[in-house]
């Protein structure tokens, strides 16, 4: 019994010294998801919340990747979306055109690039994520600095764009006018650029080098390669992807 003062008072050194030396937090990869869920989203969209709210628990599961892209045609209402850029309501557009409409509509995802859903309808965005499959298995493995990727050949899959995305985890923002006024949201899977990387071949594969000090050179702490085919320069269905979180 008299002992146990002791042992606790060194169990208890022992623990801090080991949260110090152990980092802060510790990179992570995802690989070989199903699904590429892309939410079209604004700050300044009153519907917008509820979906904002389920990217944020799909971005958890394993087999997900999820990205945000925040459109600018709600600035008009009073709010200018902290995130928001004409490029990625280009994107949307895009999209619509290649399935033949010309709707576009918040809050929107887009499953692996070829289904669009109600992006606060869960029973709808669950049922199309477990209907979907990525047919590519884009290998990505971390070396330091460098993040190393590995897309292998398929001639039975048609050649592709891959791009890269970079992305914030998480932001809050405090919405002080506009149809959101008085909320203060939580983001999550924020797409802060997108270039494209090159073309992927399908009867002879691709490899590359990122630097990962590079890409994540503004306050992004995420990188997803995803590959892409396009049909008339408009985006057609996801092939794969992987990314990786700081």
């Amino acid at each position: 019994m008299i002992f146990r003062p002791a042992v606790s008072a060194l169990l208890g050194t022992l623990l801090v010294a080991l949260s110090l030396a152990l980092p802060a937090s510790a990179d992570s990869l995802r690989v070989q998801p199903k699904a590429v869920v892309e939410l079209f989203t604004s700050q300044g969209c009153s519907s917008c919340p509820p979906a904002d709210a389920l990217l944020t628990s799909l971005s958890e599961r394993g087999d997900v990747l999820a990205l945000a892209y925040h459109v600018d045609y709600w600035d008009y209402v009073g709010w200018k979306d902290t995130f928001g850029s004409p490029a990625y309501s280009d994107r949307q557009r895009a999209y619509a055109q290649s399935w033949g409409s010309s709707r576009i509509y918040t809050p929107q995802m887009v499953v692996n690039g070829a289904i669009g859903v109600v992006g606060s309808r869960r029973n709808e965005v669950n049922g199309a994520i477990d209907r979907a499959q990525l047919p590519l298995d884009v290998a990505v493995t971390q070396d330091r600095n460098m993040l190393k990727v590995s897309i292998p050949a398929d001639t039975a899959l048609n050649d592709a764009v891959v791009w890269l995305v970079t992305y914030i985890n998480r932001a809050d923002v405090d919405i002080a006018e506009g149809n959101n006024a008085g909320k203060s949201m939580v983001y999550t899977q924020v797409v802060t650029g997108r270039q494209a990387l090159g073309l992927w071949e399908s009867n002879s594969g691709a490899s590359l080098k990122l630097p990962i000090p590079e890409m994540l050179a503004d306050t992004s702490n995420g990188i997803a390669v995803i590959v892409q085919q396009e049909h008339n320069g408009l985006p057609g269905p996801i092939l794969g992807a992987a990314a990786f979180e700081r």
